[in-house]
């Protein structure tokens, strides 16, 4: 049965070995600028594999990644070797580079949580000055709907009473003249049927 414990010991002794050998054994510049981050071994303790990153020559710079996998390749004959010395092990593993995305993941994901707290920090600027479009307060409650509604129940009442009214007024205004011609008339239809003294009328008079 493996050891899962052992294989763990044995990744990170390979690790220090390797990254001390980049420094001190293997004379390549190429790889001035890789740095070993992590490796993990089999449970078989038969490969290992290590994880590595690359910096720029400087901070604006982009990492030669391209000539550090090919600088770590040419020296993995002699990384085993150091490998196999300092471990003391029957069985050499195998030594396989891979490169690290995990920094240059967490690096992008610092960058969009950055822009995001300036994003929304420029929308709370914006709204701190913003005002409303419409009312504040757009949601009416049942109460005041039920007061305006009474409200305009109360007001097309009034009208229509105000229009009936008008009505009744011009009912009136129209029927008085009439009456009054149909007196006049009549007084007059009297006046000339009255007869005189020898029983002539006026008109005969």
């Amino acid at each position: 049965m493996a050891d899962v414990a052992r294989a763990r010991r044995l990744a990170k002794r390979i690790a220090q070995i390797v990254a001390s050998a980049m420094e001190r054994e293997v004379k390549d510049p190429r790889l001035a600028r890789v740095t070993i981050t992590d490796a993990k071994v089999t449970a078989d303790l038969r490969d290992a594999t290590l994880y590595y990153t690359v910096i720029g020559e400087s901070v604006d710079a982009p990492p030669d990644v391209a000539s550090a996998a090919a600088a770590l390749d040419s020296a993995k004959g002699v990384l085993r070797s150091l490998v196999g010395q300092q471990t003391g092990i029957r069985f050499t593993p195998t030594l396989t580079f891979v490169a690290d995305t995990v920094p240059e993941a967490a690096k992008s994901m610092d960058e969009l949580l950055a822009r995001a707290r300036e994003a929304d920090a420029e929308v709370a600027r914006l709204a701190s000055g913003a005002t409303f479009a419409g009312e504040a307060d757009p949601y009416k409650s049942t109460e005041m709907d039920d007061e305006e509604e009474d409200l305009r129940d109360a007001d097309s009442e009034a009208a229509d009473s105000e229009d009936a009214g008008s009505k009744k007024t011009e009912a009136v205004d129209t029927e008085k003249p009439e009456d009054a011609g149909s007196a006049a008339d009549s007084v007059d239809t009297a006046k000339d049927g009255v007869t005189g003294p020898g029983g002539s009328t006026d008109a005969e008079r």
